[in-house]
């Protein structure tokens, strides 16, 4: 499973996120790309690199107008629908937004729907959120982390006055989570960065063993002298010798709706299940059935059963622990007429390698050559028989 840890030693923002997912291999282009359908001006978009205390970090700015900030969450949705964002980044950056919605309603005592986004309802804002949420698809990230959130002190002049740090509805976005206090002065935590790591990660804390893959640094806007003002974000893959801590996560329904069970799939995987699948099942009484089983590592357990409960009809699961061997994971990317194609690959007991490109990859490749995908993976498999030459040669993942 590629996962993605995020360790905000000294605190998360949205730029720091962006600009972290870039320096993992998130494509300048594609950046600006979305951008630009979300509303940014050609030339508004800077991708850099800058120091913090030594550490190279990338940065990333949006040069926006400075009206009319103040939107409601339906506005906001109507931005993010009319980009080019896909349905996973889209519905990542909408949740993570109606997180946002929720955490100002409850600390002004109004309904979401009432909310009127100041700051965080801001254009740069949406590109922050909108982009992130993009990268963490097309990065092929399965599950987020979290390490624990440094906060800061102070206070922090607002629309309403001034408030101590963490904000109130940063507050509110970090419950659940685990936080740092520190003694440095200022806001290391902003709203964006917090709705972000919350959605993302549901406050769910790194597995004991990984395989780490890359790093990336993302520089925040302000440069102190007492820490790297940076955000780390570490790409990894579940150690193939993890086999212990493991349960079957069963349940099964006769009385839901099939075109709702793939959301609740895709919620339970978001929950932390490595794997979900699906069965028919013939129940009692003579009834069509669907059996919906996961496997989930001990520590998304609870989280894993929340989710079946949250967005099935059932009103029972059962759960075993089981053991499991996996085969070593690795990853390349290859080049295919401007695309970049991950080819995902496991190693048999034998030492060799059985590997097969990255569909989603092959498709976003063959939509950009306006070729049906069938024809990319057939000029993929004859590159592979002619030595790999030229344009579709590989080159590790971890160098990108």
């Amino acid at each position: 499973m590629r996962t993605l840890i995020f360790d905000p030693f000294a605190g998360i923002s949205g730029d720091m996120i962006l600009g972290a997912l870039v320096d993992l291999g998130y494509p300048e282009g594609r950046l600006r790309e979305l951008a630009g359908s979300l509303g940014a001006a050609d030339g508004s978009v800077s991708v850099g690199t800058e120091l913090r205390r030594g550490i190279s970090c990338r940065a990333v700015r949006f040069q926006v107008p400075r009206g009319s900030r103040h939107r409601h969450l339906p506005d906001v949705i109507a931005v993010l629908e009319g980009g080019a964002l896909e349905a996973r980044g889209l519905a990542l950056a909408g949740a993570v937004f109606e997180r946002l919605a929720r955490a100002e309603a409850a600390v002004h005592g109004i309904p979401p729907e009432r909310v009127h986004f100041h700051e965080v309802g801001g254009l740069d804002a949406i590109l922050d959120i909108g982009c992130a949420a993009d990268a963490l698809v097309h990065l092929g990230v399965d599950a987020c982390y979290a390490r624990p959130v440094a906060i800061g002190r102070g206070w922090i002049d607002m629309e309403h006055g001034a408030f101590p740090l963490p904000a109130p509805a940063t507050a509110k976005l970090l419950e659940g989570l685990e936080v740092r206090e520190t003694r440095w002065e200022g806001e290391c935590t902003t709203p964006t960065g917090a709705a972000i790591l919350a959605e993302a990660t549901a406050g769910r804390p790194p597995p004991e063993r990984f395989v780490l893959r890359a790093t990336g640094y993302g520089a925040g806007s302000r440069d102190p002298e007492d820490r790297p003002n940076c955000l780390r974000l570490m790409l990894c893959e579940v150690s193939s010798v993890e086999d212990d801590g493991l349960f079957i996560v069963q349940s099964d329904l006769d009385d839901m709706t099939p075109e709702y069970v793939p959301p609740a799939l895709a919620a339970m995987r978001d929950a932390g299940a490595l794997d979900v699948v699906t069965a028919p099942v013939g129940m009692k009484k003579g009834r069509a059935g669907l059996r919906i089983e996961a496997l989930a590592p001990s520590g998304a357990l609870e989280p894993v059963l929340e989710a079946l409960f949250t967005n099935t009809t059932t009103i029972g699961a059962r759960y075993w622990s089981v053991g499991r061997r996996a085969l070593a994971r690795e990853e390349k990317t290859r080049a295919w007429h401007g695309s970049s194609i991950r080819v995902k690959g496991a190693r048999l007991p034998d030492g060799s390698v059985r590997a097969k490109p990255e569909f989603d990859d092959v498709v976003r490749a063959a939509h950009q050559a306006g070729l049906p995908p069938f024809e990319v993976l057939r000029a993929l498999d004859r590159a592979d028989a002619e030595g790999g030459a030229g344009e579709a040669g590989s080159t590790p993942a971890d160098t990108t």
